[in-house]
């Protein structure tokens, strides 16, 4: 409710106090705004944490890519927005589609946007890390992980995903895959151990600080079948009140092509390795 100027002359004992009151309340913002940047990685605070997992980068230019980019050693590139045109130029969800991005073995892509269309966005042929990769409309997937090495390591460091129908990350190969510090919302699945591709591999998943904001069907998708675990901590959950979305999902893959059955959800101790505590809803 908003006051009325008064027209009369304020005594100098209220305007003091009013003074002293004006003082305690922005030391007390001070201290309350300070408190919020102290928080460590990780800590659920409803609002500061609703806030951060809103923030998106601002990109520092745009370039059209009409091939794909093919990366070896690192890749950074100063958070410009990279999409795709001509034969990069679709955004749906046909399988097969190329990337705008081809990473090498043990290649590094960093500080990059992806933009719409995102074709099927960032392809690993074996270990890579993505740090702070934006995707602000996936197209058939943001990622793509192919290594054949049960050795071969993926990690998605930071960064975030918004718009995806299906997929975020495809984990086609073998290996590990660990998301940490990352932003999705609007999305099918954050991460797909695929189900029915010719050839299947033991995979684990590791998805930890994660900003999660609906609507979502599921984090994670294994199968249980070939030994694929899937660990989750420190996972935040927004705008879910009904819990709608599935934090780990098991499956009975195959590798004939049919679509793989599912056989179970939650924490199982085996394959789903998370405690309810791991999982916040804000």
């Amino acid at each position: 409710m908003s006051e009325r100027a008064h027209t009369h002359r304020r005594r100098t004992g209220k305007r003091r106090m009013a003074a002293a009151i004006t003082a305690a309340l922005s030391l007390t913002g001070a201290a309350l705004a300070t408190n919020v940047m102290l928080q460590p990685a990780g800590a659920a605070t409803s609002d500061a944490t609703v806030a951060a997992a809103a923030e998106w980068p601002s990109p520092t230019g745009r370039q059209a890519v009409s091939e794909s980019i093919e990366v070896s050693g690192t890749y950074d590139g100063d958070l410009k927005e990279f999409y795709g045109e001509g034969d990069l130029g679709g955004d749906g969800q046909e399988e097969g589609q190329d990337a705008l991005f081809e990473l090498a073995d043990g290649a590094t892509l960093k500080n990059v946007v992806l933009g719409s269309p995102a074709a099927d966005g960032v392809h690993c042929a074996g270990s890579c890390t993505l740090e702070n990769v934006w995707w602000t409309d996936v197209g058939e997937d943001a990622a793509s992980f192919k290594g054949k090495s049960s050795s071969s390591v993926y990690t998605v460091n930071g960064g975030g995903a918004k718009g995806a129908e299906d997929k975020v990350f495809q984990f086609n190969g073998a290996g590990k895959l660990t998301v940490s510090g990352f932003q999705v919302e609007d999305f099918g699945k954050l991460v797909r151990s695929c189900g029915n591709c010719s050839t299947m591999y033991k995979r684990d998943i590791v998805v930890k600080d994660v900003d999660v904001t609906a609507p979502g069907k599921s984090l994670v998708g294994i199968n249980s079948n070939y030994g694929d675990t899937a660990t989750l901590s420190s996972i935040r959950i927004h705008g879910d009140d009904s819990k709608k979305i599935e934090p780990c999902v098991r499956y009975e893959g195959n590798d004939d092509g049919d679509e793989p059955e599912e056989v179970g959800s939650g924490p199982d101790g085996k394959y789903c390795l998370y405690s309810e505590s791991d999982i916040s809803y804000e």
